[in-house]
């Protein structure tokens, strides 16, 4: 049986800021910006820490583990050739509870999905692109 084709999705624009993030997929790393002065991890990325104002800010790879900080499960089309119903997300990344990555849960079925559900990213390439999605860990073997 053939697979159909994804459905077109709106890519976003890419600066030096945010070029990490949008590519590191290609090498199956979530790259986040992370502040070389105190630690603390930055997104959206930005280049600067809004945490000690240090402009030593750069990407670097995250575990891809995160926990559901918020869901809904939509049942409207909005995009032609999007399968309804599917779940956005805000995932909270392991490395710091602030850091929440606005994303779709995949790989269960929507009713399944729950608060504080531990998921695990990949990624779908879209042109010169890398999406990271999110999925249940145990769906993840």
């Amino acid at each position: 049986m053939k697979t159909p084709p994804a459905p077109a999705r709106t890519l976003p624009a890419i600066d030096n800021d945010n070029r990490a993030y949008w590519t590191g997929g290609e090498h199956g790393r979530l790259m986040i910006c992370r502040c070389g002065h105190c630690g603390y991890y930055v997104h959206p990325p930005v280049p600067f820490c809004p945490q000690c104002e240090s402009s030593d800010v750069a990407p670097e790879p995250v575990s891809g583990r995160g926990r559901i900080a918020s869901f809904t499960v939509n049942h409207k089309v909005w995009v032609p050739g999007l399968a309804a119903p599917y779940v956005l997300a805000l995932v909270a990344l392991d490395e710091q509870e602030d850091v929440r990555l606005v994303c779709n849960i995949t790989h269960c079925d929507p009713d399944a999905v729950r608060f504080d559900m531990p998921v695990v990213v990949w990624f779908e390439n879209h042109e010169d692109l890398w999406v990271p999605f999110f999925r249940p860990v145990e769906q993840a073997a």
